[in-house]
């Protein structure tokens, strides 16, 4: 008797090598990989990109950092005085001898009594003042805990508050500018208080700070507090 299996049946089932009992545990596959040539040409084409690109992509990402300057006549000038800068001081006199305001407001850290200005920053700021030739500005003491920048913003809204002081124009550094923007934005809104900006640079700018590691540091650590205020603190 001819046996009913065909001709060619030589044993239990096979799919891609493997019997029929294997087949349901075990399967095989193709795998592509690439070769070190199309890796390297990757690599080229990205180095090659960046830098056909690298101008607009540093004035992007410097621009990015910087508010849009808008110096209207206001009722006050609000210096930023986190880490003085001369250049702010510098800027704030010129401003205020334009005639966009006759009142200078800027933030002094206070002493272990917080109604009352440290002396050592105190006498950092008038001697700023004084050389830039600018008068009559009035410190506002201020308490450093964290977050700074936001703690710093309350105290400068009580203070123009209680002056009824209803529009100022911030003088502030240029690469922290935006991110001043956002907080006093936050701050200053809800009690109706209108507020410009002004950003100063110094040798870096948003066309040149990547020439130097100094100020590709300085950029990436305004992108970190951006984001962080952004993201986390106002969110």
């Amino acid at each position: 008797m001819r046996s009913a299996c065909p001709d060619h049946y030589t044993g239990p089932e096979v799919r891609d090598g493997m019997t029929g009992w294997q087949s349901h545990f075990l399967y095989r596959k193709e795998v592509w990989k690439t070769t070190w040539k199309l890796r390297l040409s990757v690599v080229l084409f990205f180095v090659v990109a960046v830098i056909l690109t690298r101008s607009f992509l540093t004035d992007r990402i410097g621009q990015s950092l910087v508010c849009e300057e808008r110096a209207d006549p206001s009722d006050a000038l609000l210096m930023e005085n986190f880490d003085p800068d001369y250049l702010v001081f510098e800027r704030t006199a010129a401003l205020k001898s334009a005639g966009v305001a006759s009142r200078v407001v800027v933030p002094v850290w206070s002493s272990s009594d917080p109604t009352q200005t440290n002396a050592s920053s105190l006498g950092v700021v008038s001697e700023f003042a004084r050389i830039a030739r600018l008068s009559d500005i009035t410190p506002v003491p201020t308490v450093e805990t964290e977050p700074i920048a936001l703690n710093v913003a309350k105290t400068i809204r009580d203070y123009l508050v209680k002056e009824h002081i209803r529009s100022v124009v911030v003088v502030t550094p240029g690469f922290r500018s935006r991110r001043s923007v956002l907080i006093y934005n936050a701050v200053f809104a809800p009690v109706g208080i209108k507020f410009g900006c002004v950003p100063v640079f110094g040798k870096q700018t948003p066309q040149n700070w990547s020439q130097t590691w100094h100020g590709i540091q300085d950029i990436f650590l305004q992108i970190g507090k951006l984001e962080y205020y952004r993201f986390y603190v106002l969110s």
